[in-house]
């Protein structure tokens, strides 16, 4: 059986002999030269090879359809046997949809745990958001030791445990700050975008390539996100109470870094103390370290927490170190994260996005303090 590219040859070349025939009967039949025998030799030519383009014709066809069937068939998403593979197909297809303007594939969204089976507005699928949002590849520090969930309209208390009676709460600071401010947090909804640009080269790639550019693009949006809202000095309106600079933390000063680090652990409360972390910039900790050292390699090579006695997460956002208990931190995402595509003006590159919302409480003020230099007189 002759193949597919064959049969496309032989259509061509009965192809330009039938229209060669075609023009040479219409010649003919306006010459008042031609006798009706060559009219007639040509219309049975023209029939003859009408005939042969016909059979060829079907039998391309009929092959045509049935290879793309076949390719349907092993691109389909039911074929695929590893799961792993299908959600990263998955995944893929809809990238691709999105960024052509086409609709989604019901087996795709189906496969990535859509939540959205009616249609309208375009939510990301929750093994997606899921990924993004909760599981990200590149990490915000902070993601190891806060809490981070997906739920809305989250409310929790601010204290895991409480007793019939309120004086349990041995921490003076922590009962006046439940008074003040109530024992029950509620999350708020804060929009945010985060966009991934995609080359024509990466889109027509694998699915694998595709998926990994896509994903990582967007967790490093999401993770930088994080630490920008978490850390931030002069944060935007309606965004204050997410930092740990604007929320009225308790700083304690010492005359250098390392004294006010230890002096910010003593002044926590034991119930806090006890899980204690130290978050700061790794350049702060090297210049103490070569303070500390004075000479002496010894110090170089010891951990950070047999030099400050409590463990260190290192981030560069940390402008002042930040001491505490930071199961008390906790970023909360809504469960809902809209997807579509936008275009980059300035240089020209395809754009997904994704739209979330999320928050960051800080449950209890009182679990932490900022360690700062006293300004020297």
């Amino acid at each position: 059986m002759k193949t597919l590219y064959e049969l496309k040859q032989n259509l061509a070349t009965i192809g330009q002999q039938l229209q060669k025939v075609e023009n040479q009967l219409a010649e003919k039949a306006v010459d008042p030269n031609a006798t009706m025998e060559e009219i007639q030799a040509l219309q049975k030519s023209r029939d003859d090879l009408k005939m042969r383009f016909d059979v060829i014709k079907q039998q391309h066809d009929a092959l045509e359809a049935e290879q793309k069937a076949k390719f349907e068939a092993n691109n389909n998403l039911k074929s695929i046997d590893n799961p792993k593979e299908r959600i990263i197909k998955a995944k893929a297809e809809l990238i691709r949809a999105t960024m052509q303007g086409k609709p989604v594939p019901v087996d795709v969204r189906a496969a990535l745990g859509d939540r959205n089976s009616t249609g309208g507005e375009k939510f990301l699928p929750k093994t997606l958001s899921t990924e993004i949002l909760t599981e990200p590849f590149v990490k915000n520090p902070l993601r190891e030791i806060s809490t981070v969930t997906q739920i809305t309209n989250l409310e929790i208390p601010k204290l895991s445990f409480t007793l019939d009676d309120d004086d349990f709460i041995a921490d003076t600071e922590t009962a006046k700050e439940l008074e003040a401010t109530g024992d029950v947090v509620t999350f708020g909804r804060h929009k945010f975008k985060v966009f991934a640009g995609i080359s024509e080269t990466v889109l027509n790639g694998s699915d694998s390539n595709l998926v990994m550019h896509v994903e990582r693009a967007l967790q490093s949006g999401v993770a930088a996100k994080e630490k920008k809202v978490a850390f931030a000095t002069t944060p935007k309106t309606g965004e204050e109470h997410m930092s740990f600079y604007s929320t009225g933390i308790k700083e304690v000063t010492g005359e250098n870094l390392y004294k006010a680090i230890k002096a910010a652990i003593a002044d926590l409360h034991e119930d806090y103390r006890e899980n204690a972390k130290i978050v700061m910039r790794y350049q702060d900790y090297s210049d103490m370290i070569e303070t500390l050292a004075n000479g002496n390699a010894t110090l170089y090579t010891a951990q950070p927490e047999q030099i400050l006695g409590k463990p260190v997460v290192f981030c560069d956002s940390a402008v002042n170190p930040v001491v505490g208990d930071f199961s008390y931190s906790h970023f909360n995402y809504d469960l809902t994260v809209l997807y579509d595509r936008d275009k980059d003006v300035k240089t020209g590159i395809e754009l997904f996005v994704i739209t979330a919302w999320f928050d960051h409480q800080i449950k209890l003020k009182s679990a932490f303090r900022i360690a700062k230099v006293a300004p020297q007189v």
